[in-house]
């Protein structure tokens, strides 16, 4: 039987203070939340201020929210679009020219569904180079989706994706290449 009122995460470490956690959640909400469309410098300025690493001339969209910035790691030329969640319990890693598009949800945390305290577990999302996760997409934690790897709109990934390789469905299965070998030179 699961029982909720002995749950407890102190083990857990949140990376900054509660103070710095609270006035992330307010410059978020205001000031990145409500700048204007092409201030994309101000809000990885905002990001960098509060520990995250942000690449060159990434393009991180104001509605776009992260938990924790300090454990958001964003390549070079990555796009990040409106409404993605960076569920940051855990690092989150996204790699140079990679899409993250609209409404994805990146979920680093969940819960031990078979201890009755209801344990909370972390693992890291690693995305890299050029991979391109499409609108409204579900990543559990613990996933690697590797190299130019493509998942579909609207996919729930539960398990790694290879390089190169286009996964769509819930859950996300293999559907294609993404390149044959010779348009990859």
């Amino acid at each position: 039987m699961i029982n909720l009122s002995n749950y407890n995460q102190s083990e857990y470490q949140r990376g900054k203070s509660g103070l710095i956690i609270l006035l992330w959640w307010l410059v978020q909400g205001t000031l990145f939340r409500y700048s204007l469309h092409n201030m994309y410098k101000w809000r990885c300025f905002l990001l960098r201020l509060f520990g995250a690493e942000v690449g060159n001339k990434v393009k991180v969209r104001s509605s776009a929210k992260f938990t924790y910035p300090w454990k958001v790691s964003i390549g070079d030329y990555s796009w990040i679009g409106d409404n993605v969640q960076f569920y940051s319990l855990d690092k989150i890693y996204i790699g140079a020219n990679c899409v993250i598009s609209q409404e994805s949800y990146l979920c680093t945390g969940s819960h031990n569904i078979k201890d009755p305290h209801f344990g909370l577990i972390t693992k890291p999302i690693v995305i890299k180079d050029g991979a391109w996760v499409a609108s409204d997409v579900f990543i559990h934690p613990g996933i690697i989706i590797h190299e130019m790897a493509v998942i579909a709109a609207r996919s729930t990934v539960i398990k790694d994706v290879p390089a190169n390789e286009i996964y769509a469905g819930m859950p996300a299965k293999y559907i294609k290449k993404r390149f044959e070998e010779d348009e990859l030179l």
